[in-house]
């Protein structure tokens, strides 16, 4: 618990000074707040009543012009009670401004750390992790702690000196009366430190179902093609109920148990106050205890009496701030991806790529994804990897980028094994079309600048019309300033790809003139029909020598360009050389092309023949 609560104050280094204002206007507006009841006090013994000699009474009068002015002017006595709490009300506005201006810089800081930490996260803390509850810790998570930094942690320190400031005065006026007037303290400070647990405990249930809920609501929008298209809508509604019904119970959980401490509190702080009335009308009658001062108690009692029972809400709040702060330590507590302090800064390389005895598991205790990969792969050279599905090509591509590290063996670029190599500057080298190419929600001008945002128009022309999308963007409403939908859903998926491929052929390392040393193209023509594939291969073909290519395919028809094929099976190199070579030897990359050019050979079949007749 103690960890938590340091957790949270760890959070407000850097605008304590802010806090610390804050508190010292709010003890000025405390010691005002007091001052104001003593003037009707003073007014009562000592005008009105006229039978007391206190200092408590006397001075305020003597400051006010004296008894008899003040019984005289009784306006005047308003006049300074308007004027206290005026004061009052000023620095409890400095208070607040102070407070929020804090907390507003507090949060916005964390949410920029807690934004920063996941980009550098590696690939496989996202393996694991769900988006929905990511994004339930960076809103919702966030919210609360700003609820309490903003509202309650300056409100700590207001109900203890609106208990403590006036307690001076009221052992001045009375002891006995004082020691009745604090008796309920203790129980209500003992609740409310077995509420906070109770609290925190069922909050921190609360917030992981909300992220579950979070998760389905961000799975289903997300798949909501899928869940059309395979008639699962009442599945996902039954699923979503599940999950929100599971938050609600626990969300009304919190609410009974914050019922249970009002109640309860609402009573414990009403029967001191009868606690109070009654000792002091007993001692008003013995005139033990003056009527002004009899004023006094009331009034200050029921001024600490209610910070103290918003202890209860504070000590929720907090709960729920530490519970909210532990989940944010654990994404800021894992480690990113991190490169040694020596790592080497690579600027124009060349471009040739070797794998040695490379293994890599997804699964640490499943079967590796590569075994004992090795292979070399000259500079500005193009080369290509088919295999069945799973054979690991797309893997070796996320190893090339460092999204993952290999269990074994060792990659290099120009000779440099990349875990020497600095990160940033390697994947600026790789111009990459993923396999299911992304695009972000903007216009497709902006999705081109991705990597190279000064792009000449007259480049960004060039490439669209090599990845064969220009006419295609010219023909869209807006043309270039078309706005995309999430992910790229307003395209098809040829068009997507397309796109992604002149993003990637626009691309240059900042401030160079060349593009990246290596492209790698993953199926990132799988979506398009073969009279646009053989057009785009043939720009592409006249590109050759540019820079370094790796293609990954599983229609052979896209592989025709390159030096050299790579042939995987299960992680492991089974052949390689280029078409020709492997098309005489037996082997997988021959049953392959044969079975891919047999069907289009009996489909070309009738009619040839239908035109001959």
């Amino acid at each position: 618990m103690f960890d938590s609560i340091r957790e949270v104050w760890a959070l407000t280094r850097g605008s304590r000074t802010y806090y610390a204002a804050a508190i010292a206007a709010m003890v000025v507006a405390s010691c005002f707040l007091y001052l104001a009841p003593l003037i009707p006090q003073a007014v009562i013994d000592g005008v009105l009543l006229g039978d007391s000699d206190a200092l408590l009474v006397t001075v305020p009068l003597a400051l006010l012009g004296g008894a008899e002015y003040v019984g005289a002017h009784l306006w005047v006595a308003a006049l300074a009670a308007i004027g206290l709490t005026a004061v009052a009300g000023s620095a409890t506005y400095l208070r607040g401004r102070w407070s929020a201006m804090a907390s507003e810089a507090i949060v916005r800081a964390l949410r920029d750390r807690i934004f920063d930490h996941l980009q550098r996260l590696p690939l496989r803390y996202f393996d694991r992790a769900q988006t929905g509850d990511l994004i339930q810790r960076c809103t919702s998570d966030v919210e609360t702690i700003r609820v309490f930094l903003a509202n309650h942690v300056v409100e700590i320190g207001r109900s203890l000196i609106m208990f403590a400031v006036p307690l001076p005065v009221m052992f001045a006026l009375h002891p006995q009366m004082t020691w009745l007037s604090i008796l309920g303290m203790p129980a209500i400070v003992l609740f409310s430190t077995v509420f906070f647990l109770k609290v925190r405990s069922a909050f921190e249930e609360a917030d992981e179902a909300e992220g579950a809920m979070t998760t389905t609501i961000q799975e289903n929008l997300t798949g909501i093609r899928v869940v059309r298209a395979f008639g699962r809508r009442d599945h996902e509604e039954e699923r979503f109920a599940g999950r929100n019904s599971t938050h609600r119970a626990l969300d009304y959980r919190l609410y009974r148990l914050m019922a249970l401490y009002w109640s309860a509190s609402d009573l414990m702080t009403f029967v001191q106050k009868a606690v109070v009335v009654g000792a002091g009308v007993y001692w008003v009658s013995m005139g033990e205890l003056a009527v002004g001062a009899f004023f006094y108690f009331l009034t200050a009692v029921n001024m600490f009496m209610y910070p103290l029972r918003q202890m209860g809400r504070i000590v929720a709040d907090l709960g729920k701030a530490t519970v909210a702060a532990g989940r944010l330590r654990e994404i800021l507590d894992h480690p990113i991806e991190s490169d040694p302090t020596d790592a080497t800064q690579i600027s124009e390389p060349a471009g040739a790529l070797s794998f040695e005895s490379v293994t890599f598991r997804h699964d640490p205790e499943g079967p590796p994804t590569l075994d004992d990969l090795s292979f070399e792969i000259p500079a500005r050279s193009t080369v290509a990897f088919i295999g069945a599905s799973g054979a690991g090509k797309t893997t070796l591509i996320s190893l090339l980028l460092r999204l993952y590290e290999p269990d074994e063996g060792t990659i290099r670029l120009d000779g440099h094994d990349l875990a020497t190599l600095d990160r940033e500057s390697l994947r600026l080298q790789l111009a990459v079309v993923m396999q299911r190419p992304f695009l972000y929600s903007r216009s497709v001008e902006d999705n081109l600048l991705l990597g190279r945002r000064d792009a000449p128009r007259e480049e960004l022309l060039e490439a669209t019309r090599i990845a064969d999308v220009h006419t295609t963007i010219e023909g869209f409403d807006h043309g270039y300033d078309t706005t995309i939908g999430e992910g790229g859903v307003t395209l098809s998926g040829g068009q997507r790809q397309r796109v992604a491929l002149a993003r990637a052929l626009l691309q240059r390392p900042p401030g160079g003139a060349e593009p990246p040393a290596v492209l790698v193209l993953d199926d990132a023509l799988s979506a398009v029909d073969t009279s646009t594939e053989a057009a785009i291969l043939e720009q592409l073909r006249q590109r050759r020598g540019r820079q370094t290519t790796l293609i990954i395919a599983h229609r052979l028809s896209t592989v025709a360009l390159a030096d050299r094929i790579y042939v995987l099976h299960q992680g492991r190199l089974v052949q390689q050389g280029d078409h020709d070579s492997l098309m005489q030897q037996p082997g997988p990359y021959a049953e392959l092309w044969r079975s891919q050019s047999e069907p289009a050979l009996a489909e070309a079949a009738p009619a040839g023949s239908r035109e001959a007749s």
